[in-house]
């Protein structure tokens, strides 16, 4: 028997049976749809870790006040940053490429008839270049504008709807922060969260002397975003801008740091790698449910087999060889497995776009994804289906005639 005549009779044999084809093939859709939706999930969140880790900016290190220690032990006295630690670092330490202090303070804001508390943020005109942010309506507040103190505020993505106004409308009007008037000149592009607790898309920007001489009153800083110059370790940045503010402080060689250095870049990093085992755990489940599906292959084909024994009589009686038989029921199991992946493919496809379209998950389709599941179904065809077909080619045709 010629092997595109096998192909021919493999096929017709499925034709004749288009339920149990089709109820066949369902744990193989079943399984890859599975497959290519948590794969999609998982990628999709993956992907939305990198781009905060982008959006953060290259080497960014955090400083926070910290605890003093006497004597080892730790004092409730909290440790004060100033605009003086900044500037010595940005004057002392030559591995750091720029410093952004920040005062920080939720205030009452007043729009017209809209009264809002938002995160009032006094810093310098290098912030938005550091924290990667780009200003789509107006401008950023220049080093000029800090220095004369000017009444300049620049507003986070979400705050003109919190505002109920429009972006482009604001830049030039007026808002009242603890009852003094700023003018809007620019607004910035939406950040996100990015891992912190505070949404940075509802803050405030106004200039650091600004905000210590008219707001304020203090030199005292929340937080310093310090960042290494490109091409130097963190670690060595990180060791450069501490001798200048253990100096500063004048903590004594062997003691503890009064202040807390936090780099963001390795909280998404461990957040990226808890997505992947948890993109892996997806798919694993999601690889059980396939394998199911290739195990209801096994069993329709071995029903198949004991269903088609005489005429599997009839056809080695005719000349049929048992490679011609064991090639049929092979076919037949590859065919159940090539056509199940494809429309799983296109379920889970489906699945992973109306998932992103209205929950609003992050999801992402990878090439590779759809390849491994396809691969995957015809390996699980094509092993299921060896029992089967041996089973088949093995029938004594004389047995197999006079079976009813």
């Amino acid at each position: 028997m010629q092997f595109g005549e096998t192909i021919a009779v493999a096929f017709q044999s499925i034709r004749a049976n288009k339920l149990r084809t089709a109820l066949t093939m369902l744990g193989v859709i079943i399984g890859v749809a599975a497959v290519i939706a948590m794969v999609a999930l998982g990628t999709g969140a993956q992907r939305a870790v990198e781009e905060r880790i982008a959006a953060l900016g290259a080497n960014l290190l955090t400083v926070f006040p910290g605890q003093s220690f006497r004597q080892g032990v730790a004092s409730n006295v909290r440790v004060s940053l100033t605009t003086d630690d900044a500037e010595a670092i940005a004057r002392d330490a030559p591995l750091i490429e720029a410093v952004v202090p920040e005062m920080q303070s939720s205030l009452q804001v007043k729009y017209g008839n809209k009264n809002i508390n938002a995160n009032i943020v006094g810093t310098t005109a290098n912030y938005a270049e550091v924290r990667n942010y780009t200003v789509p309506y107006g401008r950023m507040f220049s080093s000029g504008d800090d220095e004369s103190r000017q009444r300049y505020a620049v507003l986070g993505f979400d705050v003109p709807e919190m505002l109920g106004a429009n972006p482009a409308a604001l830049i030039g009007q007026m808002l009242l922060v603890r009852g003094i008037p700023f003018e809007i000149i620019g607004i910035l592009n939406r950040k996100g969260s990015a891992g912190s607790f505070q949404n940075p898309d509802e803050q405030i920007l106004i200039p650091l002397e600004t905000a210590r001489y008219r707001i304020f009153g203090s030199d005292r800083l929340r937080s310093m975003t310090v960042k290494v110059a490109d091409g130097v370790p963190m670690e060595q940045g990180m060791v450069d801008f501490e001798r200048v503010l253990r100096r500063e402080h004048k903590i004594r060689p062997g003691a503890d740091n009064d202040f807390q250095v936090r780099n963001f870049q390795d909280i998404l990093a461990t957040q990226q790698q808890a997505t992947q085992v948890f993109t892996a755990l997806l798919a694993s489940i999601a690889g059980v449910s396939l394998l199911v599906g290739g195990i209801g292959i096994m069993n329709i084909m071995l029903v198949s087999v004991t269903e088609r024994t005489r005429e599997i009589g009839i056809r080695k009686a005719l000349g049929a060889t048992r490679n011609n038989i064991q090639t049929q029921f092979l076919i037949e199991a590859m065919v159940l497995s090539f056509v199940g992946g494809a429309l799983g493919i296109l379920l889970g496809s489906v699945a992973a776009i109306t998932l992103s379209r209205l929950a609003g998950w992050n999801t992402y389709i990878s090439l590779t994804a759809i390849l491994v599941a396809f691969v995957f179904s015809a390996a699980v065809g094509l092993f299921f289906g060896i029992l089967p077909a041996r089973r088949a080619a093995s029938l004594d045709p004389i047995v197999a005639l006079r079976y009813e």
